[in-house]
């Protein structure tokens, strides 16, 4: 059965190559303890695109802003430094995931999903979610640092995707199989920007 928001348009443009995201974020309709025996990683995905709703309430779970006081997030950050962003390939463009405008952000009109990994269904399933670690908000902390913790909050927030994933009925996988400079090149990353991980999520292939 559908939910609520589900039968409105996939994505709706509020601004030249902007698409606003849902903020009705309801509860999930399954308990913790059945998340985690659904949780799981697939690798066979449907062309299906996910809807405007259904992927605000992914990417709020993942690391979106969960408190009214202040910019907390649903996944830690070590020292508070919030350092990934999650670019969000899909096949209208890439775009920056902005969790305090709830917007995903422009960043290329092109359709780079099959750029995002070298697996055979990245290029077709509805999102790549890519996982940058901004190096600069982490100057403090020395370069061995910054990697160490760049890796482990976004083990934190590809976490809670998988965990979204599970109590929705959607199939994701975490993929480190990943042409680095080549798609930061292709994104415009800058130098203090690092790929971390990918990860594709979808419904699961019929």
């Amino acid at each position: 059965m559908n939910k609520p928001h589900e039968t409105q348009a996939p994505l709706q443009l509020i601004a030249p190559s902007s698409l606003e995201l849902d903020a009705d974020i309801t509860p999930l309709s399954m308990s913790l303890m059945e998340v985690l025996r659904q949780r799981k990683s697939s690798r066979e995905f449907s062309t299906r695109p996910l809807s405007i709703y259904k992927l605000s309430r992914l990417l709020w779970c993942a690391f979106g802003i969960n408190r009214e006081e202040g910019s907390h997030r649903t996944a830690p950050s070590a020292k508070d430094a919030q350092e990934i962003d999650i670019y969000v390939a899909l096949a209208s463009g890439l775009y920056r995931f902005d969790p305090h405008q709830l917007v995903l952000a422009p960043v290329l009109a092109d359709d780079i999903r099959a750029d995002t990994g070298w697996q055979d269904f990245v290029g077709g399933a509805p999102v790549n979610l890519i996982y940058v670690a901004n190096l600069e908000r982490m100057s403090a902390a020395s370069r061995v640092e910054q990697k160490f913790y760049a890796a482990l909050d976004t083990g934190f927030i590809s976490q809670n995707v998988y965990l979204f994933c599970a109590a929705e009925g959607l199939a994701t996988v975490t993929r480190g199989w990943v042409d680095r400079p080549a798609l930061a090149k292709r994104m415009g990353l800058g130098p203090g920007q690092r790929i971390v991980l990918a990860q594709t999520v979808g419904y699961p292939r019929e």
